[in-house]
């Protein structure tokens, strides 16, 4: 594990140091940034960071303005962490392409926990491909191509359309691929499934129609034959 390299961002020593520690306990390289404008220049310099743990409320460039610029750049996984427990602040966070929000104070374990999750389904080699209504998934290379060109999708849009892929046809409800997808006990809004099933039907264009809606439920991945 030690050629995993994870970048910390939070303008306050302390929790970077914390987060440090529990990290590089648990066999991660880390590098720290304090601050969003340094951070997003340290990832355009290191080429190998494999994700960031990065806090909303900090000098020069927010959490939020750090993230909307590395996605134009990157997939990174990217977990936010931050004092702000509003609703609407942790919507935002997912619409802008994040894979994780966790909330202040924390267990530091539980973020390990979150982190190691990422990096096991970053990192799994099984079902190394799987192909549907011209959508094809290389777990390997963590490519999208529909119809032979590739895709651009965050961490966890790429997550959420493998895990409906791999259940083709199969009823599934919120709370079920919350379970599966963010892969531990969810306590936010169940919304944050829609928000991302939304901007992933926009990024598959025509083929965003094979993800069925079930009203009351949850959504369905099913290419009938007149679609």
């Amino acid at each position: 594990m030690s050629d995993i390299k994870i970048m910390v961002v939070d303008d306050e020593l302390r929790m970077r140091k914390l987060v440090k520690d529990y990290l590089v306990k648990s066999g991660y390289m880390v590098i720290e940034a304090a601050d969003g404008e340094e951070a997003y220049n340290t990832f355009i310099k290191t080429k190998d960071i494999s994700l960031i743990v990065m806090d909303i409320m900090m000098p020069k460039m927010d959490g939020y303005e750090t993230c909307t610029e590395i996605r134009k750049i990157s997939n990174v996984p990217i977990i936010l962490l931050t004092a702000k427990s509003d609703e609407k602040d942790e919507l935002k966070g997912y619409e802008l392409g994040i894979d994780e929000y966790i909330t202040k104070p924390f267990s530091p374990k539980i973020l390990v926990a979150r982190i190691e999750a990422i990096m096991r389904r970053s990192g799994n080699e099984e079902n190394s491909y799987i192909e549907a209504g011209g959508i094809y998934i290389d777990n390997n290379a963590h490519k999208v191509l529909i119809d032979g060109k590739d895709i651009e999708l965050s961490f966890k849009e790429f997550e959420l359309l493998e895990y409906f892929m791999t259940n083709q046809g199969v009823a599934l409800s919120r709370e079920k691929i919350l379970n599966n997808v963010w892969n531990y006990d969810y306590f936010g809004d169940a919304r944050t499934i829609d928000t991302h099933v939304k901007k992933l039907r926009a990024k598959l264009g025509d083929k965003g129609k094979y993800i069925k809606t079930i009203w009351a439920l949850g959504y369905k991945f099913e290419i009938n034959s007149e679609d």
